[in-house]
This record gives structure tokens, sequence and C-alpha cells, in this order.
């Protein structure tokens, strides 16, 4: 298992859809194992494959908030099947847009179809906490950042700061 890095906003492959993974394999099995390694220590709650440079549909998230609370979860071509007509708001944040948080309003309630480890067919509910989770990461293979869910004027003024940030030090 390895960390990757994460990419950060305004990298060009955070706004690429990702593409289906055709086999679910050993290769796919690393990669999730990784992203898993990578999201527990950045630290956070999930990720999603284009964060790391990768653009096929695998996520990780794990809302555990303890070591003895994990539960990881692996979501290969994850799918929203049904989604709740009742809202949440929850502040967000990401990993690729680091130190910045916004209120995003959200279905409640999703169902969500995907392929575990093995490529076998799951299905599970969400709600909550784990709801946001899953569609904040789901949003990362569609090219989706929760930036894109505010207002235009608030999105570049977070821009604006990374870019800023990513000059200071050095990375741009």
């Amino acid at each position: 298992m390895a960390v990757l890095p994460i990419l950060t906003a305004p990298n060009p492959i955070l706004k690429s859809k990702a593409k289906r993974v055709e086999t679910v394999d050993d290769r796919i099995r690393g990669l999730v194992a990784d992203m898993l390694e990578t999201m527990y220590k950045a630290p956070g709650i999930g990720l999603a494959a284009p964060q790391v440079g990768v653009l096929e549909r695998v996520v990780v998230l794990d809302i555990g908030k303890t070591e003895e609370t994990r539960n990881p979860m692996a979501l290969i071509n994850p799918e929203i099947v049904w989604v709740s007509e009742a809202d949440n708001t929850y502040e967000e944040g990401c990993l690729s847009v680091p130190e910045h948080y916004s209120n995003v309003v959200r279905p409640a309630e999703v169902k969500v179809r995907y392929l575990d480890k093995e490529g076998a067919s799951r299905e599970f509910h969400a709600v909550g906490l784990l709801a946001t989770v899953v569609q904040h990461e789901m949003d990362h293979l569609d090219g989706v950042l929760f930036i894109d869910h505010l207002s235009s004027l608030k999105r570049n003024m977070i821009l604006r700061k990374l870019l800023k940030t990513r000059k200071e030090m050095g990375e741009a």
C-alpha cells in the first residue's frame, strides 16, 4: 500500500469525467487499498480516484470517527438509483479544496448500486452524513467539486485563494 498525492483545485483532472471500470482485478483492489491509506492519512472520510489522478469510477469512504469504529467501503462504478425528496444541508469540505468549507444542500437519503472489491453487485441505502459523503465523492467521478454547488462569486473567491496559496508555496 502507498499514500498517493492528492490533487488540488484548480487541477484540470479534477474537472474530468472518470471512465467505468471494466474489470475488478488486483490492480483495482490495489488502487482501493492505496486510496484508503491516503484517505486515512489525510485525514478524510471519502476519496474518489480522480482526486489521486486516476480517471476511473472508484470511491472509498469511511465515516467512522475512530479506528475502532472504522467501516471502510469501496464503491466501484457507483450509481445512485434513488434519491429522497427531502434535502439535508451539511458543511462540506474536500481534500482537493483544502481548508475551505461551505454548506451544500443534497438529498437526505440515497440508494446506491455499485460493485465491491470482488466485483459483486451490491446496493445500500445511505442516510444523513453517509448520504452526503457518497454524493460528494460520486460528484468527483463526473468532474464536479463541492464548490460547483456554490454561487459563482463564492466559488471564484475560493479558487482565487487556492491559486494564491499555491503560488506562495511555489507550486504554480
